[in-house]
């Protein structure tokens, strides 16, 4: 089966892979647009688990206030000054950032949460735990732009799209009045 250029482009308009990997993903899917997403997403998620242990000393804070009443600033880092000057990283710096002053968090990870808490979260909700998760701890909330994705899954498809490793380090929360 032949792939054409115009069902290359339009992959990768949709998707915001390169260009040999939507032809790649074409191919091995013979020209199905919705198996060669899931090819491209698969093939992201290895992408991103490689670089996932590289160090990130580069980045950038942004911040989010919204009305005046409510602000956010987080600190998200990457491996190189060229990829945290880049409109993607910015734009998921921002994201995060908005995310943050519309749903709110106390915990980065649920590696963070301390052990006495969680213990009680444990022993409060029960199988519901994951539900204590998605409220509080960031990288677990469904992301208030798109429910189907979490802010974990943000990150991650964006090391795969840069090639980088992206962490999350800290946030700060404020509310006037709070």
């Amino acid at each position: 089966m032949e792939i054409t250029a115009q069902a290359v482009k339009a992959l990768r308009e949709e998707t915001g892979a390169g260009i040999m990997d939507c032809k790649n993903a074409l191919k091995e899917s013979e020209g199905d647009v919705k198996k060669a997403k899931a090819w491209l997403d698969a093939r992201g998620l290895r992408k991103a688990e490689k670089v996932t242990g590289r160090e990130a000393k580069q980045g950038l804070v942004e911040s989010y206030i919204h009305n005046g009443r409510v602000g956010g600033i987080i600190e998200l880092s990457c491996e190189t000054d060229f990829v945290a000057r880049t409109d993607d990283f910015k734009k998921l710096a921002k994201d995060i950032a908005q995310h943050l002053v519309g749903v709110g968090a106390e915990y980065i990870s649920v590696e963070d949460v301390p052990a006495v808490v969680l213990e009680d979260k444990k022993n409060e909700f029960g199988d519901g735990i994951k539900k204590w998760y998605e409220e509080t701890v960031l990288l677990n909330q469904p992301f208030i732009k798109d429910g189907k994705v979490t802010i974990n899954d943000l990150i991650t498809q964006a090391k795969a799209k840069l090639g980088e490793n992206i962490v999350l380090r800290r946030f700060v929360r404020y509310e006037l009045g709070k």
